[in-house]
């Protein structure tokens, strides 16, 4: 699907489930979120997907909180800022549009609701659209979040109705092994991977296995052509009675399977080409 032979990798360091108390090694400030920034930049990762917490490290979507963190991020590594639009499942939607004003480079744009463990993210038609075009008129380029397999037959009608992203270039992201979502295994992801070849020409995909779909899916993704998403928003175990000891632990990890795969990381500046995102 894409000439590209290497691999870009995505770290998503927090989150908006887990707890700092459960999880003391969450980064939840800005400082702790730079630190894990500059470490996971130098051993391979080129896009850094955000979630901010607030001085309680609850999830928050405060606008001052957001355009600190870009900055932060920006002035600090070389990485691609993708804020995540999600937020967390209780967020209203005139919040979750807000993130864009933001100003990152990128954002998230899930395609459709999914029971989401216990909760319900919701995603209606209407608010797609409407953080679909924002995008467009803002020049963010989406990543779009795929949590089931009928959600890209929606990306399809969104691409249809109202045209090709920010750069032109359509990028998604397998969301697999929410309970409620499609199963983090080799099988749902080569499903998808028919699917995605009806997309526009160069789509390309990453691939996110929640707990312990985590192997199996990145595995599956590298052989498929595809790109990984890793980080401690995903994943808490780094194997049977391991804990993640940090988001570098992923990450590393990540590189060592793309170089075993012979498609070693995309550096930052090769990640902007791939994605149609001007140069810093």
């Amino acid at each position: 699907m894409t000439g590209m032979t290497g691999t870009l990798i995505t770290v998503a360091p927090t989150g908006a489930e887990s707890s700092k108390a459960d999880v003391p090694a969450l980064p939840v400030t800005l400082d702790e979120l730079v630190v894990t920034a500059k470490e996971c930049e130098a051993l391979g990762a080129s896009i850094i997907h955000v979630h901010i917490r607030d001085d309680d490290a609850r999830p928050t979507l405060d606008q001052g909180r957001l355009r600190a963190t870009v900055a932060a991020l920006r002035e600090a590594t070389g990485l691609i800022v993708q804020l995540s639009s999600g937020g967390s499942v209780h967020d209203p939607e005139a919040d979750r549009l807000a993130v864009l004003d933001a100003a990152p480079e990128m954002a998230s744009c899930t395609m459709g609701t999914v029971n989401f463990g216990d909760d319900v993210f919701l995603n209606r038609w209407e608010f797609i659209v409407g953080l679909h075009t924002r995008m467009q008129e803002r020049g963010i380029v989406p990543e779009y979040e795929i949590f089931d397999l009928g959600q890209l037959t929606t990306l399809q009608r969104l691409l249809d109705r109202h045209g090709l992203p920010a750069g032109g270039h359509v990028h998604l992201d397998l969301v697999m092994g929410v309970p409620g979502g499609m199963p983090g295994t080799a099988a749902a992801l080569v499903a998808c991977e028919r699917v995605i070849r009806d997309l526009p020409a160069g789509t390309t995909f990453s691939a996110t296995g929640i707990g312990r779909g985590a192997l199996p899916v990145m595995l599956t993704s590298l052989a498929a052509g595809g790109h990984l998403r890793v980080g401690m928003e995903d994943t808490l175990t780094y194997a049977k009675g391991r804990p993640v000891e940090s988001n570098m632990q992923l990450v590393a990890r990540a590189v060592g399977f793309a170089q075993l795969a012979q498609r070693p990381p995309l550096t930052p500046a090769q990640a902007r080409e791939l994605l149609g995102i001007p140069a810093r």
